[in-house]
Parts: C-alpha cells; sequence; structure tokens
C-alpha cells in the first residue's frame, strides 16, 4: 500500500516539527535509538520535508517506547515523542502492517483506552487481561507472551502497585464527552 505525502503543517502544526533544527539530542538521548532504522530527529526531518509515507514505513517508530526522553532534551520544544505516536497513528490509519511487536504495541494502546474509556481511569488488571488476549490472538505460537510478567504481578501487590479490583469515576458520562471530543466520535 502505497502512503500518502502530507504537509507537514496540517498534520504536525501543533508539534512544531519545522522548529527542528537537526542537533541531535533527541536521538542522543533515546534509549533505544541503537534498535531504530530511522532516528527520531531523522524521522522529524521527513515530517518536515512532509514525506509522511517514508517516516511511517520505518520501523523506528514502533521501536519508540514514548519515554518522552527526546522531547525533553529538545532545544527548541519540539515534541518529538508526539511526531512519533503521530506517525504510528498514521500507519495504522493508512494500512500498513504492523510487526508482531507493532501489532501488540497496538493492542496495548487499544485497551488502555478502552479500559479508561468504560471505567474513566485505569483497572490494571483487566488492562493486563485485554492486552495478553489481545496480544495472543495475533500469534497463537507465541505462549511465552502469556506468562512474559506474571511473576511481577505478586511482587506488585505486595508494593501496593497493583490493585486486583479497579474503581470506576462517578462521573463516566463526563469521561465519554472527552472521549467523543478528541476521537472526533
Amino acid at each position: 500500500m502505497e502512503t500518502k505525502d502530507h504537509t507537514a503543517d496540517a498534520v504536525f502544526g501543533h508539534l512544531r516539527v519545522d522548529d527542528c533544527y537537526q542537533c541531535g539530542k533527541c536521538t542522543a538521548g533515546c534509549p533505544v535509538a541503537e534498535e531504530m532504522d530511522l532516528m527520531p530527529n531523522q524521522v522529524v526531518y521527513l515530517a518536515q520535508l512532509g514525506q509522511i509515507g517514508r517516516a511511517v514505513a520505518c520501523g523506528g517508530i514502533w521501536e519508540c517506547v514514548s519515554c518522552q526522553t527526546c522531547s525533553a532534551r529538545c532545544p527548541k520544544s519540539v515534541d518529538v515523542a508526539g511526531v512519533m505516536d503521530a506517525m504510528r497513528q498514521l500507519s495504522v490509519k493508512e494500512g500498513n502492517k504492523p510487526s508482531p511487536a507493532a501489532h501488540r504495541t497496538v493492542a496495548f494502546q487499544k485497551a488502555f483506552l478502552d479500559n479508561v474509556r468504560r471505567n474513566g481511569r485505569l483497572n490494571e488488571m483487566e488492562l493486563v487481561g485485554q492486552f495478553k488476549i489481545t496480544g495472543f490472538a495475533y500469534s497463537l505460537k507465541d505462549v511465552p507472551f502469556l506468562f512474559k510478567d506474571a511473576m511481577l504481578g505478586p511482587r506488585m501487590m505486595v508494593r501496593g502497585k497493583l490493585h486486583l479490583r479497579g474503581e470506576k469515576v462517578r462521573d463516566r458520562a463526563l469521561v465519554r464527552r472527552i472521549f467523543e471530543c478528541c476521537m472526533g466520535e
């Protein structure tokens, strides 16, 4: 599938990609830059040039862990992590076939947003269950994925970091309106 190119202002105007002068601080601070085929500053450069098709086709946007280090280091306050996220959204929207790792990123984001939409806040156990089922459904051969983090649960509960029962906010109608406004529903 061929990806359309867009003007940088139309897609990334609020992320200020035109302010980037390619100093490379974002890439220098990125903890996963070694794993990327295109570095964060290169993805921003493609956005500046309007070559969105090349950027959404790269694997680097899926390696990004959204730690915000790149955005925090930028001397011009370019939201590099936001650019990476926007590229992932465009990639999915335009029907690019993600790798299994990329599929799990999308599955986690969808599970997270569905969880917050339903409850108004995060129900951790529900999130883990939905994510593991959806991620496993993509590759039924990957049984270790189901149990990969299982031993973290008890340790997190002992420390009070994981709650078996999630709570719901009282005004879920407000949360629904927020989602409708943000997602354009």
